[in-house]
């Protein structure tokens, strides 16, 4: 077996683990001061909406050996706009130019097709008018919201309401850095653009869905045990799907990182912009959510409620115990006398700390159903 899948049985079996709900005022803060950076950069730059949205024309010249800088010179001077030109793969060019009038486009038209020595109707114009921009952007935010409301129902029903707000904060959060990756970077926003952020919102919500899975799962008769607190189950379960959450991630952003930074970047492909970074920056994004905020997020309100508050006091109080029996060299002879009635899991243990084998009360894993091994501490 692998390295890797040594490492995510051992993550599974609870042998080893990382504390992420016990640090989880570090990813807050981490997540708090990225959020803030995107929403400063939608706020002075502004996201760079294409002609779908914002309306205007789009040419499309025959092969030519014209620059794309002297396309766009001749374009913004006859319309009197800025334009945006992106060479093609076949040595055509595509020029764009928002906000144009039917006769601004006949004019940029006429004054594209001079400047490369072609007739007129050799260069083909889009013309997208501003109220059909208008419904574009209506109609993506009508299928945000709609996702947005079915997810929180359905998580609400499959677990419970704070797993729902646990995952709605998740994916705020994971919009709110694409966009304003986004306004940062300067790429165009097109109807790609919008799908791309529809797309990574159900990559998201899967693998945060994967550990809430696994968390109702382990919380069953959480309150019969004295052994491990919600914030350590959650932690457990997390652990238990790090590496599959790892795979995912890595498998879905290998062939978005393809389309961004090799057709986008290398092959000048600039239309897979769109779509790409959108896929590149959710899904990274999204992967980080469902490990340090959703999870880290349902254990604090979890952790509100009585019940649990009450099972941490029981807890914690016996982990004193259990350490003060053993430091008076009692440990090794101390029997478990919870009211569980045996229901504990036997090879439970809580996965705080990498390398962590021990389970509380000073008892090794070796030692099933917490038999004394009959050698002191």
């Amino acid at each position: 077996m692998s390295r890797l899948g040594t490492l995510g049985a051992r993550l599974y079996r609870g042998e080893v683990g990382y504390d992420f709900v016990g640090k989880r005022k570090i990813w807050y803060g981490i997540s708090i001061l990225i959020t803030i950076t995107a929403i400063v950069g939608l706020s002075v730059r502004g996201l760079n909406m294409g002609i779908e949205f914002k309306g205007g024309a789009v040419f499309t010249t025959p092969k030519t050996s014209v620059s794309a800088e002297q396309a766009r010179l001749t374009a913004q001077n006859a319309s009197g706009h800025t334009a945006t030109v992106q060479k093609l793969g076949d040595s055509t060019l595509r020029v764009q130019v928002s906000e144009l009038s039917t006769d601004q486009s006949r004019k940029t038209q006429d004054a594209l097709a001079k400047k490369l020595d072609v007739s007129t109707n050799k260069i083909n114009t889009d013309i997208v008018g501003p109220s059909w921009g208008d419904q574009i952007a209506n109609k993506a935010w009508t299928g945000l919201g709609v996702f947005m409301v079915l997810v929180v129902i359905y998580l609400a029903i499959a677990f419970e309401w704070r797993m729902a707000l646990a995952a709605l904060i998740a994916l705020i959060h994971d919009l709110t850095i694409t966009v304003g990756i986004y306004a940062l970077v300067g790429f165009e926003v097109t109807p790609g653009t919008v799908i791309g952020l529809l797309t990574i919102l159900g990559y998201s919500l899967y693998d945060t869905v994967v550990v809430f899975d696994g968390l109702k799962e382990s919380a069953k008769g959480i309150t019969k045990q004295t052994r491990f607190t919600y914030s350590e189950l959650a932690n457990r379960s997390l652990n238990g799907t790090l590496v599959r959450s790892i795979n995912t991630t890595v498998v879905a952003l290998l062939p978005v990182a393809g389309l961004l930074f090799i057709g986008g970047g290398v092959l000048g492909a600039g239309m897979l912009n769109d779509i790409s970074l959108a896929l590149f920056v959710g899904l990274a994004a999204g992967a980080y959510s469902s490990i340090f905020i959703a999870t880290p997020l349902v254990a604090d309100l979890k952790e509100r409620d009585p019940q649990m508050r009450a099972l941490s006091k029981r807890v914690l109080a016996r982990r004193a115990a259990a350490a003060a029996k053993a430091d008076s060299g009692e440990g090794a002879d101390l029997q478990d006398t919870d009211d569980d009635d045996g229901e504990e899991p036997e090879d439970a243990s809580p996965a705080g700390v990498v390398g962590q084998r021990r389970q509380a009360g000073g008892r090794s894993r070796g030692n099933r159903g917490g038999r004394p091994s009959g050698r002191r501490q």
